[in-house]
């Protein structure tokens, strides 16, 4: 019961997202910022291998963690891999497009980007929040988080070992959407 009832609201979160702008679509035509300690570059099949305080900044695009890997695909679109440390966790954050202050920001064990397809997933006790004006609207936690820009979509999975008295396996903290619809 309590498994279906999460996956009511985060089904209730999705759909309500369907007004709300995207990610920052000058980001696209940004270079890439990469610093770690050690950074090797295979320039020929555009692939990029980082360790040690990785720090990857495109527009407004900022992705930090222990090791990185990354590779660009022949139209320029990159597709970022970036693990943490249990110190130290891997994590994301991005300006979306309209409003001035909006950002989603996540953490995890894990942080994998692809730009082409603006998906964005989150392992590993991860979480996502939607801020505004450096004020949480939303927020998801979960063992992995699935994050589609381009469809508004959230899924958010228990670890495979998980167990029913394990719960909640999954948590969604959601802001009401009736204000925001109104000041259009």
């Amino acid at each position: 019961m309590k498994i279906l009832l999460v996956r009511l609201a985060l089904l209730s979160f999705g759909l309500s997202l369907a007004s709300l702008s995207f990610a920052e679509k000058a980001d696209q035509d940004k270079p890439v910022i990469l610093e770690a300690e050690k950074v090797s570059v295979n320039d020929v099949k555009q692939i990029y291998d980082l360790n040690g305080q990785v720090l990857l900044i495109k527009g407004s695009i900022i992705v930090t963690g222990e090791d990185g890997h990354i590779e660009v695909d022949p139209q320029g679109y990159e597709f970022v891999d970036v693990v943490g440390t249990p110190e130290a966790v891997a994590s994301f954050r991005q300006r979306r497009e309209g409003l001035a202050d909006e950002f989603m920001q996540g953490h995890g064990a894990q942080v994998t980007y692809d730009a082409k397809t603006e998906f964005l997933t989150l392992t590993g006790d991860a979480s996502l929040k939607r801020l505004l004006n450096m004020q949480m609207l939303d927020q998801l936690k979960g063992w992995k988080i699935e994050y589609d820009d381009v469809k508004q979509y959230y899924h958010v999975t228990p670890p495979k070992d998980a167990k029913p008295d394990d719960l909640p396996l999954a948590r969604a903290i959601l802001s009401p959407r009736r204000k925001a619809t109104l000041e259009k």
